[in-house]
């Protein structure tokens, strides 16, 4: 039987969906995935206290990989977490051909599927409750829904992620959603674990009664935002606001040109990976990478 919107009871059984999730860049050399700088990576942040990983979402470059390259990817990042959990990202807009990749995906050991709305074709709501209904139930494991219209086009009202809380195969959102009012809803509901999506917005998710975050900019400090989430989990906002006001000035120039540019400049010139993006993206700008490396030495992982 479904649980009811007065009875949040899930979110306690999905503490998997909780703490601080890094969404992994990939590595690229000379064209092709740089897979042993991805696994060094993975194995190197599976040391510093995260909870776990998303392969192949927005920050990895994953519009541009063929499904080869993908499973590619996602093997190599199974293969050095270290036993941590696992999130794959998927999305698409043809919806037979997206349950047909999330039942090849059963055969990986995965936490869960990262899964958008369509994107493009900005169905409305009945058409994104089929939408996710569809893959829920054709999953092996939980989705967590993407809410992040920007990217999409369509926009998951409150109403449609409170009837998607029902099903019970989907127990957790990335909360890229802009909307205060509906991240609120959805906590007080405590049917769905809340992930922060946009880094800016973790203190405030995670101070309301969020449970985590999926953030690119803890590729870099991630002990830092690791002792942040718990400070807030202890209720120690004096301590956690200080660790949050250092962190902040990295985190806005990680995302001051498109994702992952920045971020891939940093760990370039730290040596995890050459400074290489897939096009139409491109490398962050000179006058970007200064900028980066005088707030990226405030503190070195």
């Amino acid at each position: 039987m479904p649980s009811s919107p007065s009875q949040p009871s899930r979110v306690a059984a999905d503490t998997v969906f909780s703490g601080l999730w890094i969404p992994l860049v990939t590595p690229f050399r000379d064209g092709a995935v740089d897979h042993p700088a991805l696994a060094a990576m993975t194995a190197r942040l599976a040391q510093q206290g995260v909870s776990g990983f998303v392969a192949c979402g927005s920050t990895g470059e994953a519009a541009a990989l063929d499904p080869s390259e993908q499973l590619a990817v996602l093997e190599t990042v199974l293969g050095a977490a270290g036993g941590l959990p696992v999130v794959m990202g998927l999305s698409g807009y043809h919806l037979q051909h997206t349950v047909d990749w999330v039942q090849a995906l059963a055969r990986y050991p995965l936490a869960g599927l990262l899964v958008p709305a369509p994107h493009y074709i900005r169905p409305g709501q009945d058409g994104l409750l089929h939408w996710y209904r569809t893959l829920a139930d054709a999953s092996s494991v939980p989705l967590v829904v993407y809410d992040i219209p920007y990217r999409t086009g369509a926009t998951l009202a409150t109403e449609t992620l409170l009837a998607l809380a029902e099903h019970p195969h989907i127990r957790a959102i990335k909360d890229c959603g802009g909307n205060p009012a509906k991240t609120q809803a959805l906590i007080a509901d405590g049917r769905l674990a809340v992930l922060a999506g946009e880094d800016a917005q973790m203190f405030t998710t995670l101070a309301l009664g969020g449970t985590g975050a999926i953030a690119a900019s803890a590729h870099w400090q991630a002990p830092q935002f690791v002792e942040l989430m718990a400070l807030l989990r202890a209720g120690q906002l004096a301590e956690a606001r200080r660790v949050w006001h250092a962190l902040q000035p990295w985190v806005a120039m990680c995302f001051a040109e498109p994702n992952p540019a920045p971020l891939k400049a940093v760990l370039a010139r730290a040596g995890w990976m050459r400074n290489e993006l897939r096009a139409p993206m491109m490398p962050a700008s000179d006058a970007l990478r200064e900028r980066l490396q005088a707030v990226a030495e405030i503190s070195r992982p």
